[in-house]
């Protein structure tokens, strides 16, 4: 260089030069994001032929997105919309003021994220439940683990209403009249062993007060405390790296159950009456 100039000027900028991160690259991905819901990384780089870094500094530095999960929430029909929301005001009436892991949407903020297919609706049907547990304002009911049995082959393995209501009931009713005495009201979901008459039934014989099923709508795990909060505390509390059997699934249960935060609790339930209010506000709508 000295010889072609006489001086010690460089030519050109020192260091790689940016070839990748330019405007036409910026504008491919950001088709791409218009034309497709849901892209990866490593699809995007696939299809671009740019590197996944590169695919990452674009959509963070220049189109400020963010990876967003889908959320899974219960397809409702205006049925269940309208139910949802005359329970709402029913609870008004009686008592006055009563977060899929690799499957993302980039976009700019959560409200796009949703436009784009940030949210999978899905049907809730009856569920298999082996493990309960129950909550209220001052913690978490004793776990109750709900082993299988021997079962007919045609029997799905769910659990009926006279398991429910010999080894789970029992202990809801425990629990409450040693902690609130006779004031206190049970709620429990739309599930086949809560709906059955037998249970419904003893509801009604045992508990001081109970929401009955007629009066819970469907599909609202908006609504219960720990479908919208606790189970989520319960499940990160639990050690997983311990669980090599079913015996130690148990045993760590047992032990992440006393790890759930009582400030968790607290707050899941008194928002209890927020939901009810945005419910009526939302028409009868998923709460978000």
């Amino acid at each position: 260089m000295i010889r072609d100039t006489g001086t010690i000027q460089l030519s050109c900028p020192p260091g790689r030069s940016r070839v990748v991160r330019t405007s036409a690259a910026i504008q491919k991905v950001k088709s791409r994001l218009r034309r497709k819901k849901n892209v990866s990384v490593r699809k995007l780089s696939r299809e671009l032929n740019i590197s996944r870094r590169t695919v990452g500094r674009i959509l963070k530095n220049d189109l400020k997105c963010h990876p967003y999960k889908k959320i899974i929430e219960p397809k409702l029909t205006d049925s269940h919309k309208a139910e949802t929301k005359k329970f709402a005001n029913w609870i008004f009436d009686i008592n006055g003021v009563y977060n899929s892991q690799n499957d993302r949407i980039w976009a700019v903020d959560r409200a796009q994220a949703d436009t784009k297919g940030g949210r999978k609706q899905v049907q809730q049907f009856p569920q298999k439940v082996m493990v309960w547990l129950g909550a209220c304002s001052k913690g978490v009911t004793p776990l109750v683990i709900l082993d299988r049995k021997p079962k007919p082959k045609s029997d799905k393995g769910t659990v009926d209403h006279v398991r429910y209501i010999q080894e789970v009931l029992p202990v809801a009713l425990a629990y409450g009249n040693e902690v609130f005495g006779d004031h206190w009201m049970f709620q429990q979901d739309g599930a086949g062993a809560h709906k059955h008459q037998l249970t419904q039934n003893w509801c009604r014989d045992h508990f001081p007060s109970f929401i009955t099923e007629d009066r819970w709508p469907a599909n609202s795990p908006d609504l219960n405390p720990l479908d919208y909060s606790i189970w989520d505390e319960f499940v990160h509390a639990i050690n997983w790296g311990k669980v090599t059997s079913k015996k130690t699934l148990i045993e760590e249960l047992k032990r992440a159950v006393r790890k759930i935060r009582p400030k968790i609790v607290l707050e899941s339930c008194n928002s209890w009456t927020v939901r009810l209010l945005n419910v009526c506000k939302n028409d009868g709508n998923y709460l978000r």
